[in-house]
């Protein structure tokens, strides 16, 4: 497992804490973080803040009691000072990162991997769209937030499995069997009009040409209970089918497909609903079952079962969340479209009600994605039913910079996806700029081997930095757990792009200021292929996480 940088420092001012003030060092918060500013020294703390309220001083004087009494437990030539009203900054020597600098050379492939979730099972449940038409760009939005969300869990050392959520029973599917019925005699020459709230999108014509292929035009003499059975069954694979290939095309996998009408046929919504019922959450009023989610803060109660004795889709999804219960999980979470957003407060209510943790689930919300086009809306494609289908994404800009701009903003908020700009190679492009870097470390790696070099096995030599940009890019560096750590706590894959930005824009400076292969120099020159192969290890071990290639060349 990979170190915490400032974890090391922590275990520090926590041994002063314990000193100095012992009936607060067990419940004090406070951060230790990288600065930004040379003048602001290496790290910063905010804990004389945190202890101001506690013992009714300034931050300064507290700062300045603790800037005495850590000064003497530090390691030779760490300075402290105290900075405004009371932050405390450290400054450390260039040999304060060797051993995290080594770490990183050492790990390689599994540096940034940490254990803070001790192996908890944890579900990560995403895009799940109803297999009644092709994934739109939105779908690749949650595609891939779920997928990297995912990829950092594991990585900061939960047990997690990826699922989608196949709904395949109900209404919905019903009508999709009928619209495909209506397709396939359309293409036999009938006359024949999709039903109210049927499915328009001209892929079904595909469906049912691929349909007629391989059933022949004898389908519409089947008896009429078995033939709808046969146009739900065949449109749902088919439409699935395509869903998994853009998917997978778009580095997205799942480790479950859990079919809604499953719950049914084991008899786990009944199951469920017992549940409720033993709980003493339920009521009947009009004929129906009700759920009173009111009691935890929903608007209105929510009908489980209706009148003529049907249950209804939040009792499906109710089944569906206790089954993941049932199964292990200890925390499960649905990654849902913005159009989900009023169904979070019945969700929850009905979690509690069946008598579940109140950190069993988490709910992510994806914002809607507007594409833009010489910086006008992308008009819709009335083909595929009025909307852009992700496929048409992938096809245009790649599915590395999909991912990268989907992923490179918080997914509560609104993205305007510009394809002109994400088309460009130039450092203008945030996916290039990345990507970049990591292949001009793999060119002076190939310029090393011509020189007889090795540069995946540098000669070992102590850190002295010969100027800020190569101290800056190694700190950088070995701050990786760290934005792994805060990005699984917090759950957003952003902070990953934004710290890879970081370190690119470190590593750009350090290359276009310094000359790394100095034959006049090779103390130098090994010192500056270790940076060159610590920086190479974080930029591929994060783009990783956001499913995105680490290229040799561009």
């Amino acid at each position: 497992m990979s170190r915490l940088i400032t974890e090391h420092i922590r275990k520090i001012i926590n041994s002063v804490l314990c000193q100095v003030y012992p009936e607060w060092a067990e419940e004090i918060s406070y951060t230790v973080d990288p600065t930004r500013e040379r003048k602001h020294g290496d790290f910063a703390t905010n804990l004389a803040f945190t202890l101001s309220k506690k013992l009714r001083k300034s931050p300064h004087q507290i700062a300045e009691e603790l800037v005495r009494e850590l000064s003497k437990v530090f390691e030779e030539h760490t300075r402290l000072e105290v900075a405004g009203r009371g932050f405390i900054n450290v400054f450390v020597e260039d040999n304060f990162f060797e051993p995290f600098l080594e770490e990183v050379l050492q790990e390689g492939n599994e540096y940034g991997k940490i254990g803070i979730g001790n192996g908890e099972r944890v579900q990560v449940e995403f895009v799940s769209v109803n297999p009644t038409g092709p994934l739109h760009v939105g779908h690749g939005k949650c595609a891939a937030f779920g997928d990297s969300l995912a990829k950092v869990l594991k990585c900061a050392g939960y047990n997690v499995e990826k699922e989608y959520y196949i709904n395949d029973a109900g209404t919905q599917i019903d009508m999709l069997g009928m619209s495909l019925e209506v397709r396939y005699r359309e293409l036999l020459g009938m006359q024949a009009e999709i039903p109210s709230g049927g499915y328009y999108g001209d892929y079904l014509i595909d469906v049912a040409r691929t349909l007629l292929t391989e059933k022949g035009d004898a389908l519409l003499e089947i008896p009429e209970e078995e033939r709808n059975a046969l146009f739900r069954q065949y449109a749902v694979e088919k439409i699935l089918s395509s869903i998994r290939k853009d998917l997978e095309d778009f580095r997205v996998t799942f480790d479950n497909w859990f079919s809604e009408r499953t719950l049914y046929d084991n008899g786990e919504v009944e199951g469920a609903l017992e549940r409720l019922r033993e709980q003493r959450h339920t009521f009947e009023k009009d004929g129906a079952l009700w759920l009173e989610t009111t009691r935890w803060g929903d608007d209105k109660d929510r009908v489980l079962v209706r009148e003529n004795g049907s249950p209804t889709y939040f009792t499906s999804d109710i089944a569906y969340h206790w089954n993941k219960w049932k199964r292990g999980f200890k925390r499960v979470i649905d990654v849902w479209g913005a159009d989900h957003h009023g169904y979070i407060p019945r969700m929850r209510a009905s979690m509690h009600a069946l008598g579940l943790p109140e950190n069993f689930l988490d709910i992510y919300i994806v914002q809607f994605v507007t594409l833009l086009r010489k910086g006008q809306p992308e008009r819709m494609s009335t083909r595929q039913g009025e909307f852009v289908p992700l496929r048409n994404l992938i096809d245009e800009v790649g599915t590395d910079v999909a991912r990268y701009y989907f992923l490179m903003r918080d997914p509560a908020t609104h993205l305007e996806f510009d394809i002109e700009e994400a088309k460009k190679h130039s450092m203008d492009n945030p996916v290039y700029y990345v990507q970049y870097a990591h292949a001009r470390i793999a060119s002076v790696f190939r310029e090393a081997r011509k020189k007889g070099l090795d540069p995946e096995a540098p000669a070992a030599v102590q850190c002295v930095f010969r100027g800020e940009l190569e101290k800056e890019l190694v700190k950088k560096t070995v701050y990786y757990p760290e934005i792994v750590r805060k990005s699984a706590q917090q759950g957003q894959p952003y902070m990953i792009c934004n710290y890879l930005h970081d370190v690119a824009g470190a590593f750009h400076a350090f290359y276009n200021h310094h000359r790394i292969l100095d034959e006049s120099d090779p103390e130098l020159t090994a010192s500056r292929v270790r940076y060159c192969l610590a920086t190479r290890t974080v930029l591929r071990n994060g783009l990783s996480l956001l499913g995105i290639t680490a290229p040799q060349t561009m």
